[in-house]
């Protein structure tokens, strides 16, 4: 007996069948890969590299002035001169691609890892400006909280200080960070804090005053 091959099978195209939906699924797949995450989907990077305090800042500080009598008086010392705008952008430059999450933990990370930890004077409430943290290298919480706050807005960042008893940090308002970093809306920063990494703090059930 003579096999003859139907007419249907034999004019079938071949994207109707198996190698034609593989391929569009794998086409799906690339799509989603490369142009979702981009448009609605949050990435979280993370900086390359961060600079020591050397590699960035070349000024000296002037300040005179270093008296606290409210915690009001905490945003006068908030700078971003072009000395301060300068710092920002090299750690900017040094850690990241243009992405301002990245832009933020770079911040954060620079002055939580080079800002060594060193108390006010006794009964003295004393508060440095940006430009003297980082030409001492030292600092409290008002300190490293005043120059990450002045660093994160010299990089187009809203801040706001967070206050708890005995202690203050920072909060910097990033929609595009991840919800896991989120506090109501905004990313904390405890620049004080050696064990704290981005948008973690010790502090939750603390009363707290915004500023």
């Amino acid at each position: 007996m003579e096999f003859h091959e139907s007419d249907e099978f034999e004019h079938t195209p071949w994207w109707k069948g198996p190698l034609g939906i593989a391929l569009a699924l794998f086409m799906i797949f690339i799509f989603v890969l490369t142009v979702v995450p981009s448009q609605s989907v949050k990435v979280d990077p993370q900086p390359s590299y961060i600079p020591s305090i050397a590699e960035v800042y070349y000024g000296q500080s002037l300040q005179e002035n270093f008296t606290i009598t409210d915690i009001h008086d905490f945003g006068s010392y908030i700078s971003t001169d072009g000395e301060i705008k300068r710092v920002a952008d090299n750690i900017a430059v040094a850690a990241c691609e243009g992405d301002r999450v990245c832009y933020a933990k770079a911040m954060f990370y620079f002055v939580r890892d080079n800002v060594q930890y060193v108390n006010d004077p006794v009964k003295f409430e004393f508060a440095k400006e940006p430009g003297y943290t980082l030409e001492v290298g030292a600092g409290d919480c008002d300190d490293s909280s005043i120059l990450l706050s002045s660093l994160l807005r010299s990089v187009g960042i809203e801040t706001r200080f967070v206050f708890i008893p005995r202690h203050v940090y920072v909060q910097a308002k990033i929609p595009e960070a991840l919800n896991r970093y989120q506090d109501d809306g905004w990313v904390n920063m405890d620049a004080t804090c050696r064990d704290c990494e981005f948008g973690f703090v010790p502090y939750k059930d603390v009363t707290k005053t915004f500023i």
